[in-house]
């Protein structure tokens, strides 16, 4: 089990420390960097130590920063892997390795090491987090996706992003702004993936581990996503990624067309799309009339049209599921999220990460080809 973060956020030192953080200042730079999140020394706070001036940064939990790499690709991941073969003599190890080189062998060591599924999901979230917010949300991912025997998920590699801390609507367009920024990062991403598997697969005495990689963002989080697929050329992409769920996503009903030259290209990446909405979501329902010129939101409305990817892409209405895991007013009045608050929501991305056909997962109806209805 790993977890891993992703992030464009500033680098910087806190006073009394000796080791470098992320910043919670809302702006990106232009580079990412990759930390390694410490659960084996984490220990579930009290409520007083949820409530202390501190609980911040690695007081909520705990994260190392790998070093940059000392050169750029992947010839010294497959020497080491090698050597540790017995096929070759090296004087590297693992401590040469920095940055994506370092999360990748990792990764490809763990999830070669089992014959049972050992997924890895990479998760972007949406609008108003701070970093100390995305390390809260950490924690929440991993006990509902790692910690529960029902998902096949085993590692996870956060997208952190710096998005606003306020939910003021005015900060909605610096978030904007930040996702495509943050697009970016995932893109290079993507293209340091593809280059490690080429780097290192082309050798015949290695062999790929058969495990999956899904995707899956949540409202603005599909913004970024979004953005990287803007930049993301047709002729360098490779169907590297099983399942893509989509929550709530705060991006246009349009976003499938060929027009937006963005999720369109998913089908080439993913073997399934599955987009979960919510037609009473009032989150959505804000962004549609105050923030995007009254465009309908794909979270909350569906997409305009899906005939030309209905065999890949599905949509999975989730109305009329019951908060039944987390309530309050904000799941109660928001109805944006069910991946967190309702359990028939969970069961169904649970069924789909495992690739279940879309046609037999439980606890649906089928309204059409496509279409289908979370029910009790």
């Amino acid at each position: 089990m790993a977890v891993y973060i992703l992030s464009n956020r500033k680098i910087i030192r806190h006073k009394g420390e000796k080791v470098d953080s992320f910043s919670n200042d809302e702006y990106s730079i232009p580079n990412f960097r990759i930390a390694k999140c410490d659960f084996e020394h984490y220990k579930e706070p009290t409520a007083q130590a949820r409530k202390a001036k501190n609980y911040t940064n690695r007081n909520i939990l705990d994260y190392r920063l790998f070093s940059e790499p000392e050169k750029q690709g992947y010839e010294e991941v497959l020497e080491v892997l090698l050597s540790e073969k017995g096929i070759k003599k090296s004087t590297l190890t693992t401590n040469n390795l920095g940055g994506t080189q370092k999360m990748f062998y990792e990764l490809y060591k763990n999830m070669s090491g089992t014959k049972d599924r050992s997924d890895v999901m990479i998760f972007i979230h949406g609008y108003a987090y701070d970093f100390d917010d995305e390390l809260k949300a950490i924690i929440d991912l991993k006990k509902l996706f790692i910690d529960n025997p029902a998902s096949p998920v085993e590692h996870i590699l956060f997208v952190s992003w710096p998005a606003s801390s306020s939910i003021v609507p005015l900060t909605y367009f610096d978030d904007k702004a930040s996702s495509i920024n943050s697009g970016t990062s995932l893109l290079r991403l993507f293209y340091f993936y593809t280059q490690f598997l080429k780097d290192i697969f082309s050798n015949r005495d290695l062999i790929p581990c058969n495990q999956r990689i899904h995707i899956m963002a949540h409202s603005m989080g599909n913004r970024v996503l979004q953005s990287m697929l803007y930049s993301l050329k047709r002729e360098n992409i490779l169907r590297v990624i099983d399942q893509v769920i989509l929550l709530n996503a705060d991006v246009t009903y349009k976003v499938f067309e060929d027009s937006e030259e963005s999720f369109n290209k998913l089908p080439l990446l993913a073997n399934r799309v599955s987009i979960y909405l919510n037609r009473q979501d009032t989150i959505l329902g804000i962004s549609q009339f105050t923030k995007n010129i009254l465009t309908p939101r794909l979270g909350k409305n569906g997409p305009s049209n899906l005939d030309p990817y209905k065999d890949i892409v599905s949509i999975i209405d989730c109305t009329f599921v019951k908060d039944d895991i987390l309530t309050g007013l904000k799941f109660d009045i928001g109805n944006h999220w069910g991946y967190l608050s309702s359990s028939q929501v969970q069961n169904d991305i649970f069924q789909n990460l495992y690739g279940i056909d879309r046609n037999l997962i439980t606890n649906r109806i089928k309204n059409n080809e496509n279409i289908f209805t979370i029910i009790s």
